[in-house]
Protein backbone atom coordinates (compact mmCIF):
# COMPACT_ATOMS: atom_id res chain seq x y z
CA UNK A 1 0.00 0.00 0.00
CA UNK A 2 2.80 2.13 0.54
CA UNK A 3 4.38 1.36 -2.27
CA UNK A 4 1.25 2.12 -4.39
CA UNK A 5 0.64 5.56 -2.66
CA UNK A 6 3.93 6.55 -3.41
CA UNK A 7 3.56 5.86 -6.99
CA UNK A 8 0.02 7.63 -7.14
CA UNK A 9 1.83 10.75 -5.75
CA UNK A 10 5.05 10.65 -8.04
CA UNK A 11 2.36 10.52 -10.94
CA UNK A 12 0.42 13.15 -9.28
CA UNK A 13 3.63 15.15 -9.57
CA UNK A 14 3.91 14.38 -12.68
CA UNK A 15 0.94 15.29 -14.04
CA UNK A 16 0.92 18.60 -12.24
CA UNK A 17 4.34 19.27 -13.72
CA UNK A 18 3.01 18.41 -17.17
CA UNK A 19 0.14 20.58 -16.73
CA UNK A 20 2.91 23.46 -15.79
CA UNK A 21 4.70 22.66 -18.54
CA UNK A 22 2.04 23.03 -20.68
CA UNK A 23 -0.04 26.39 -19.67
CA UNK A 24 3.88 28.12 -19.77
CA UNK A 25 4.35 28.59 -23.06
CA UNK A 26 0.97 29.51 -23.53
CA UNK A 27 0.81 32.45 -21.35
CA UNK A 28 4.80 33.31 -22.62
CA UNK A 29 2.93 33.14 -26.09
CA UNK A 30 0.70 35.64 -24.93
CA UNK A 31 2.52 38.21 -23.53
CA UNK A 32 4.92 37.96 -26.65
CA UNK A 33 1.86 38.46 -28.99
CA UNK A 34 0.72 41.72 -26.42
CA UNK A 35 4.54 42.98 -26.80
CA UNK A 36 4.13 42.71 -30.34
CA UNK A 37 0.52 44.33 -30.47
CA UNK A 38 1.76 47.33 -28.25
CA UNK A 39 5.00 47.99 -30.66
CA UNK A 40 2.64 48.12 -33.36
CA UNK A 41 0.28 50.51 -31.97
CA UNK A 42 3.37 52.68 -30.71
CA UNK A 43 5.20 52.67 -34.09
CA UNK A 44 1.78 53.43 -35.70
CA UNK A 45 1.19 56.60 -33.23
CA UNK A 46 4.93 57.64 -34.32
CA UNK A 47 4.52 57.11 -37.56
CA UNK A 48 1.22 59.68 -37.71
CA UNK A 49 3.02 62.39 -35.60
CA UNK A 50 5.76 62.28 -38.05
CA UNK A 51 3.57 62.24 -40.96
CA UNK A 52 1.55 65.67 -39.34
CA UNK A 53 5.29 67.04 -38.60
CA UNK A 54 6.65 66.07 -41.95
CA UNK A 55 3.40 67.76 -43.86
CA UNK A 56 3.55 70.92 -41.29
CA UNK A 57 7.60 71.42 -42.34
CA UNK A 58 6.73 70.97 -45.98
CA UNK A 59 3.91 73.63 -46.37
CA UNK A 60 5.74 76.67 -43.86
CA UNK A 61 8.94 75.95 -46.40
CA UNK A 62 6.23 75.55 -49.39
CA UNK A 63 5.08 79.18 -47.94
CA UNK A 64 8.40 80.38 -47.20
CA UNK A 65 9.47 79.58 -50.77
CA UNK A 66 6.67 81.20 -52.36
CA UNK A 67 6.39 84.61 -50.34
CA UNK A 68 10.40 85.03 -49.93
CA UNK A 69 11.03 87.55 -51.31
CA UNK A 70 8.48 89.99 -49.42
CA UNK A 71 9.89 88.01 -46.32
CA UNK A 72 13.26 88.57 -47.19
CA UNK A 73 12.27 92.65 -47.87
CA UNK A 74 10.62 92.87 -44.51
CA UNK A 75 12.54 90.61 -42.27
CA UNK A 76 15.67 88.99 -43.58
CA UNK A 77 17.07 92.11 -44.60
CA UNK A 78 16.31 94.14 -41.78
CA UNK A 79 18.03 91.61 -39.19
CA UNK A 80 20.61 91.51 -41.68
CA UNK A 81 20.93 95.41 -41.77
CA UNK A 82 20.45 95.61 -38.24
CA UNK A 83 23.33 93.30 -37.01
CA UNK A 84 25.50 94.84 -39.60
CA UNK A 85 24.54 98.86 -38.11
CA UNK A 86 24.75 98.20 -34.48
CA UNK A 87 27.41 95.15 -34.35
CA UNK A 88 29.98 96.00 -37.19
CA UNK A 89 28.83 99.78 -37.85
CA UNK A 90 31.86 100.07 -40.09
CA UNK A 91 31.56 102.37 -43.25
CA UNK A 92 35.05 102.88 -44.20
CA UNK A 93 34.26 101.23 -47.92
CA UNK A 94 32.71 104.62 -48.91
CA UNK A 95 35.25 106.70 -49.82
CA UNK A 96 37.13 103.87 -51.48
CA UNK A 97 34.01 102.60 -53.43
CA UNK A 98 32.37 105.52 -53.72
CA UNK A 99 35.52 107.60 -54.68
CA UNK A 100 34.58 109.42 -57.90
CA UNK A 101 37.35 107.72 -59.83
CA UNK A 102 36.49 104.21 -59.06
CA UNK A 103 34.94 102.37 -62.10
CA UNK A 104 31.25 101.61 -60.59
CA UNK A 105 28.51 102.69 -63.27
CA UNK A 106 25.42 103.65 -62.81
CA UNK A 107 21.93 101.52 -63.37
CA UNK A 108 21.82 102.67 -67.10
CA UNK A 109 25.60 101.80 -67.99
CA UNK A 110 26.91 105.20 -67.79
CA UNK A 111 30.48 105.88 -66.38
CA UNK A 112 29.97 107.70 -62.38
CA UNK A 113 31.45 111.09 -63.18
CA UNK A 114 30.28 114.57 -61.80
CA UNK A 115 27.86 116.16 -63.89
CA UNK A 116 27.14 119.48 -63.79
CA UNK A 117 24.40 120.82 -65.46
CA UNK A 118 23.83 124.34 -67.01
CA UNK A 119 20.78 126.27 -65.82
CA UNK A 120 17.91 127.50 -67.51
CA UNK A 121 16.48 129.61 -64.45
CA UNK A 122 18.54 130.96 -62.05
CA UNK A 123 18.44 133.59 -58.71
CA UNK A 124 21.72 133.88 -58.06
CA UNK A 125 21.18 137.16 -55.88
CA UNK A 126 18.06 135.40 -53.86
CA UNK A 127 20.54 135.92 -50.74
CA UNK A 128 22.50 139.25 -51.88
CA UNK A 129 22.17 142.59 -50.03
CA UNK A 130 21.32 145.77 -51.76
CA UNK A 131 25.44 146.03 -52.81
CA UNK A 132 25.11 142.31 -54.75
CA UNK A 133 27.17 141.04 -52.23
CA UNK A 134 26.04 137.66 -50.05
CA UNK A 135 24.61 138.62 -46.87
CA UNK A 136 25.18 137.11 -43.24
CA UNK A 137 21.54 137.92 -41.87
CA UNK A 138 20.26 134.61 -43.93
CA UNK A 139 19.12 132.26 -40.98
CA UNK A 140 17.17 129.97 -43.04
CA UNK A 141 17.48 129.55 -46.68
CA UNK A 142 14.75 126.87 -47.34
CA UNK A 143 15.39 124.64 -50.72
CA UNK A 144 11.90 122.96 -52.00
CA UNK A 145 12.36 120.11 -54.45
CA UNK A 146 9.22 120.37 -57.18
CA UNK A 147 7.75 118.93 -59.71
CA UNK A 148 7.58 121.48 -63.17
CA UNK A 149 3.88 120.76 -63.28
CA UNK A 150 3.44 121.49 -59.45
CA UNK A 151 2.35 125.17 -60.19
CA UNK A 152 -0.36 124.68 -57.50
CA UNK A 153 1.87 123.07 -55.07
CA UNK A 154 4.52 125.98 -55.10
CA UNK A 155 1.34 128.67 -54.54
CA UNK A 156 0.12 127.05 -51.19
CA UNK A 157 3.32 127.33 -49.50
CA UNK A 158 4.85 130.61 -50.74
CA UNK A 159 5.69 133.07 -47.91
CA UNK A 160 7.02 136.15 -47.49
CA UNK A 161 8.20 135.34 -44.62
CA UNK A 162 11.73 133.24 -44.93
CA UNK A 163 14.15 132.86 -48.09
CA UNK A 164 12.93 130.11 -50.63
CA UNK A 165 14.26 128.88 -53.92
CA UNK A 166 12.34 126.05 -55.84
CA UNK A 167 14.58 123.51 -57.31
CA UNK A 168 13.39 121.99 -60.56
CA UNK A 169 14.20 120.09 -63.22
CA UNK A 170 12.83 119.64 -66.92
CA UNK A 171 9.26 118.06 -67.76
CA UNK A 172 10.07 114.87 -69.79
CA UNK A 173 6.54 115.11 -72.01
CA UNK A 174 5.46 118.61 -72.07
CA UNK A 175 9.06 120.53 -72.06
CA UNK A 176 8.29 123.34 -74.30
CA UNK A 177 4.58 124.18 -72.93
CA UNK A 178 5.79 124.21 -69.32
CA UNK A 179 8.82 125.78 -69.57
CA UNK A 180 7.33 128.54 -70.57
CA UNK A 181 4.59 128.69 -68.12
CA UNK A 182 7.87 128.20 -65.75
CA UNK A 183 9.45 131.08 -67.13
CA UNK A 184 6.09 133.16 -66.51
CA UNK A 185 6.40 131.81 -63.31
CA UNK A 186 9.86 132.96 -62.17
CA UNK A 187 9.19 136.59 -63.84
CA UNK A 188 6.34 136.90 -60.95
CA UNK A 189 7.59 135.69 -57.81
CA UNK A 190 11.10 135.49 -58.80
CA UNK A 191 12.16 132.27 -56.92
CA UNK A 192 12.83 129.36 -59.29
CA UNK A 193 15.94 127.39 -60.08
CA UNK A 194 16.04 124.90 -62.80
CA UNK A 195 18.78 122.92 -64.49
CA UNK A 196 19.01 121.33 -67.87
CA UNK A 197 18.27 117.46 -66.32
CA UNK A 198 14.74 115.44 -66.75
CA UNK A 199 12.63 115.66 -63.15
CA UNK A 200 12.29 112.13 -62.65
CA UNK A 201 12.60 110.10 -59.77
CA UNK A 202 16.23 108.57 -61.11
CA UNK A 203 17.42 112.25 -60.76
CA UNK A 204 16.83 113.32 -57.55
CA UNK A 205 20.33 112.84 -56.41
CA UNK A 206 21.00 115.82 -59.62
CA UNK A 207 18.70 117.60 -57.72
CA UNK A 208 20.16 117.16 -54.26
CA UNK A 209 23.97 118.41 -55.76
CA UNK A 210 22.01 121.52 -57.47
CA UNK A 211 21.01 122.45 -54.13
CA UNK A 212 24.37 122.38 -52.55
CA UNK A 213 25.97 123.61 -55.92
CA UNK A 214 23.17 126.71 -55.70
CA UNK A 215 24.29 127.46 -52.03
CA UNK A 216 28.10 126.89 -52.35
CA UNK A 217 27.49 129.66 -55.12
CA UNK A 218 25.29 131.69 -54.36
CA UNK A 219 24.49 131.52 -50.65
CA UNK A 220 27.21 131.02 -48.76
CA UNK A 221 26.99 132.61 -45.31
CA UNK A 222 23.36 130.79 -44.50
CA UNK A 223 23.55 129.88 -41.22
CA UNK A 224 21.41 126.82 -41.67
CA UNK A 225 19.81 125.18 -45.11
CA UNK A 226 16.43 123.51 -45.34
CA UNK A 227 15.55 120.64 -47.72
CA UNK A 228 11.98 119.70 -48.24
CA UNK A 229 9.63 118.78 -50.69
CA UNK A 230 6.70 120.63 -51.77
CA UNK A 231 4.21 118.61 -50.42
CA UNK A 232 5.15 119.27 -46.84
CA UNK A 233 3.53 121.54 -44.23
CA UNK A 234 6.42 123.57 -42.74
CA UNK A 235 5.46 125.36 -38.96
CA UNK A 236 7.60 128.11 -39.80
CA UNK A 237 7.29 129.68 -36.09
CA UNK A 238 7.92 126.57 -34.84
CA UNK A 239 11.39 126.02 -36.87
CA UNK A 240 12.42 129.74 -36.48
CA UNK A 241 11.79 129.49 -32.55
CA UNK A 242 13.98 126.05 -32.40
CA UNK A 243 17.24 127.18 -34.60
CA UNK A 244 17.17 130.62 -32.59
CA UNK A 245 17.47 128.73 -29.58
CA UNK A 246 20.10 126.45 -30.87
CA UNK A 247 21.85 129.78 -32.22
CA UNK A 248 21.64 131.94 -28.61
CA UNK A 249 23.02 128.50 -26.75
CA UNK A 250 26.53 128.09 -28.57
CA UNK A 251 28.06 128.03 -31.76
CA UNK A 252 26.29 125.15 -34.10
CA UNK A 253 28.26 122.70 -35.72
CA UNK A 254 28.39 119.34 -37.45
CA UNK A 255 24.68 120.55 -37.50
CA UNK A 256 21.40 117.64 -39.05
CA UNK A 257 18.14 117.12 -37.89
CA UNK A 258 15.10 115.59 -39.15
CA UNK A 259 13.18 111.92 -39.07
CA UNK A 260 16.45 109.45 -38.92
CA UNK A 261 16.72 106.01 -40.78
CA UNK A 262 19.12 104.15 -39.20
CA UNK A 263 20.42 100.47 -40.48
CA UNK A 264 18.01 100.66 -43.43
CA UNK A 265 19.00 98.00 -46.07
CA UNK A 266 19.06 98.17 -49.47
CA UNK A 267 15.91 97.57 -51.46
CA UNK A 268 16.36 94.17 -53.66
CA UNK A 269 12.82 94.04 -55.60
CA UNK A 270 13.36 94.45 -58.85
CA UNK A 271 9.68 95.71 -59.20
CA UNK A 272 10.26 98.58 -56.37
CA UNK A 273 11.41 102.51 -57.41
CA UNK A 274 13.78 102.07 -54.26
CA UNK A 275 15.92 98.91 -55.81
CA UNK A 276 19.22 99.28 -55.67
CA UNK A 277 21.53 96.28 -57.36
CA UNK A 278 23.54 94.37 -55.30
CA UNK A 279 26.57 95.32 -58.01
CA UNK A 280 25.98 98.93 -57.11
CA UNK A 281 25.49 98.67 -53.59
CA UNK A 282 26.42 95.12 -52.24
CA UNK A 283 26.72 95.81 -48.37
CA UNK A 284 23.77 94.82 -46.27
CA UNK A 285 23.22 98.42 -44.91
CA UNK A 286 22.91 102.26 -45.07
CA UNK A 287 24.47 104.54 -43.50
CA UNK A 288 22.21 106.66 -41.13
CA UNK A 289 20.10 109.46 -42.98
CA UNK A 290 17.41 111.53 -42.62
CA UNK A 291 14.24 111.76 -44.85
CA UNK A 292 14.43 113.51 -47.58
CA UNK A 293 10.41 115.21 -46.84
CA UNK A 294 12.40 117.57 -44.71
CA UNK A 295 15.68 117.98 -42.91
CA UNK A 296 17.54 120.95 -41.33
CA UNK A 297 21.75 121.08 -41.93
CA UNK A 298 24.27 124.30 -40.53
CA UNK A 299 26.06 125.70 -43.16
CA UNK A 300 29.26 124.30 -42.40
CA UNK A 301 27.25 120.82 -43.22
CA UNK A 302 25.87 122.32 -46.67
CA UNK A 303 29.46 123.18 -47.31
CA UNK A 304 31.06 119.78 -46.23
CA UNK A 305 28.46 118.06 -48.47
CA UNK A 306 29.32 120.53 -51.40
CA UNK A 307 32.96 118.62 -50.77
CA UNK A 308 31.51 115.63 -50.63
CA UNK A 309 29.64 115.61 -54.17
CA UNK A 310 32.92 116.85 -55.65
CA UNK A 311 34.73 113.77 -54.47
CA UNK A 312 31.69 111.23 -54.59
CA UNK A 313 30.29 109.58 -57.37
CA UNK A 314 26.54 109.92 -57.76
CA UNK A 315 25.82 106.68 -58.49
CA UNK A 316 23.18 105.48 -55.96
CA UNK A 317 19.86 108.19 -57.16
CA UNK A 318 18.12 107.84 -54.07
CA UNK A 319 18.71 110.99 -52.96
CA UNK A 320 18.79 110.46 -49.04
CA UNK A 321 20.83 107.83 -49.08
CA UNK A 322 23.35 109.60 -50.98
CA UNK A 323 22.90 112.34 -48.51
CA UNK A 324 23.62 109.94 -45.82
CA UNK A 325 27.04 108.95 -47.75
CA UNK A 326 28.16 112.37 -48.36
CA UNK A 327 27.46 113.13 -44.80
CA UNK A 328 29.17 109.81 -43.03
CA UNK A 329 32.23 110.01 -45.61
CA UNK A 330 32.11 113.77 -44.14
CA UNK A 331 32.20 112.85 -40.46
CA UNK A 332 28.57 113.99 -39.51
CA UNK A 333 26.06 112.05 -38.19
CA UNK A 334 21.93 112.84 -38.21
CA UNK A 335 19.53 113.72 -34.91
CA UNK A 336 16.82 112.64 -34.52
CA UNK A 337 13.50 114.91 -33.81
CA UNK A 338 10.52 113.92 -33.01
CA UNK A 339 8.28 116.77 -34.77
CA UNK A 340 10.21 116.22 -37.85
CA UNK A 341 7.36 113.89 -39.10
CA UNK A 342 9.40 112.07 -41.86
CA UNK A 343 7.59 110.18 -44.58
CA UNK A 344 4.10 110.54 -42.91
CA UNK A 345 1.20 113.13 -41.90
CA UNK A 346 1.94 114.47 -38.09
CA UNK A 347 -0.56 114.14 -35.38
CA UNK A 348 -3.72 116.54 -36.39
CA UNK A 349 -4.74 118.07 -32.55
CA UNK A 350 -3.80 121.49 -30.73
CA UNK A 351 -1.62 119.80 -28.70
CA UNK A 352 0.91 118.51 -31.36
CA UNK A 353 0.38 121.98 -33.11
CA UNK A 354 2.53 123.62 -30.27
CA UNK A 355 5.45 121.87 -31.71
CA UNK A 356 5.41 120.21 -34.74
CA UNK A 357 7.81 121.32 -37.24
CA UNK A 358 6.83 119.86 -40.55
CA UNK A 359 4.19 117.16 -41.56
CA UNK A 360 4.53 115.33 -44.67
CA UNK A 361 2.12 114.52 -47.67
CA UNK A 362 0.15 117.90 -47.78
CA UNK A 363 -0.77 118.07 -51.76
CA UNK A 364 -3.58 119.76 -51.74
CA UNK A 365 -4.72 120.96 -47.43
CA UNK A 366 -1.61 123.09 -46.63
CA UNK A 367 -3.69 125.91 -46.40
CA UNK A 368 -6.05 124.43 -44.22
CA UNK A 369 -3.77 123.16 -42.01
CA UNK A 370 -1.48 126.20 -41.70
CA UNK A 371 -5.02 127.79 -40.44
CA UNK A 372 -5.67 125.44 -38.24
CA UNK A 373 -1.96 125.27 -36.77
CA UNK A 374 -1.68 128.87 -36.31
CA UNK A 375 -5.78 129.82 -35.11
CA UNK A 376 -5.11 131.87 -31.74
CA UNK A 377 -7.64 129.71 -30.39
CA UNK A 378 -6.02 126.68 -30.84
CA UNK A 379 -2.85 127.98 -28.71
CA UNK A 380 -5.12 128.58 -25.61
CA UNK A 381 -6.17 124.90 -25.49
CA UNK A 382 -1.99 123.73 -24.93
CA UNK A 383 -1.09 126.88 -22.93
CA UNK A 384 -0.80 127.32 -19.15
CA UNK A 385 -1.59 124.68 -16.55
CA UNK A 386 -5.12 123.42 -17.81
CA UNK A 387 -3.69 123.29 -21.20
CA UNK A 388 -0.57 121.37 -20.15
CA UNK A 389 -2.83 118.83 -17.85
CA UNK A 390 -4.85 118.23 -20.76
CA UNK A 391 -2.50 118.28 -23.46
CA UNK A 392 -0.72 115.63 -21.23
CA UNK A 393 -3.51 112.87 -20.91
CA UNK A 394 -4.44 113.32 -24.77
CA UNK A 395 -1.16 112.25 -25.42
CA UNK A 396 -1.03 109.81 -22.87
CA UNK A 397 -4.37 108.57 -24.95
CA UNK A 398 -3.02 108.14 -28.00
CA UNK A 399 -0.67 105.71 -26.56
CA UNK A 400 -3.50 103.35 -27.56
CA UNK A 401 -3.31 104.16 -30.93
CA UNK A 402 -1.42 101.66 -33.56
CA UNK A 403 2.01 103.05 -34.30
CA UNK A 404 1.61 103.29 -37.98
CA UNK A 405 -1.47 104.89 -37.69
CA UNK A 406 0.51 108.44 -37.78
CA UNK A 407 4.03 108.96 -38.61
CA UNK A 408 4.74 110.97 -35.10
CA UNK A 409 5.30 108.21 -32.07
CA UNK A 410 3.16 109.80 -29.78
CA UNK A 411 5.39 107.78 -26.92
CA UNK A 412 8.47 110.54 -27.70
CA UNK A 413 5.69 113.14 -27.13
CA UNK A 414 4.78 112.56 -23.35
CA UNK A 415 8.61 114.41 -22.31
CA UNK A 416 6.77 117.51 -23.99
Amino acid sequence: MKERSFCISQLRKISNTGTQTHKEPDKGFEDQQKTVFAMFMNFRRIHKCQCVQLLTTCMVLCVVMVSWEELDHHVVSHMRSYTYRYLVNSYDFLNSNFNITSNRHRKDGSTNVLVTYPYLINRPGKCARGDGKSGNDVLLLLFVKSSPENFERRQDIRTPTVRMVFALGVDAKRRSRVQRALLQEDQTYGDLIQQDFLDTFHNLTAKLIMQFHWVHDYCPRARFLMSADDDIFVHMPNLVKYLRQLLSKSGVKDFWVGHVHRGAPPVRRKESKYHVPYDLYPWPSYPDYTAGAGYVVSGDVAAKIYQATQELNSSIYIDDVFMGICAKAMGVSPQEHVYFSGEGKALYHPCIYDHMITSHGHATDVRSLWQAATDPAVYGKSRGFMGNLYCTAVRAMMLCRPYYQNSTPVWLLLHK
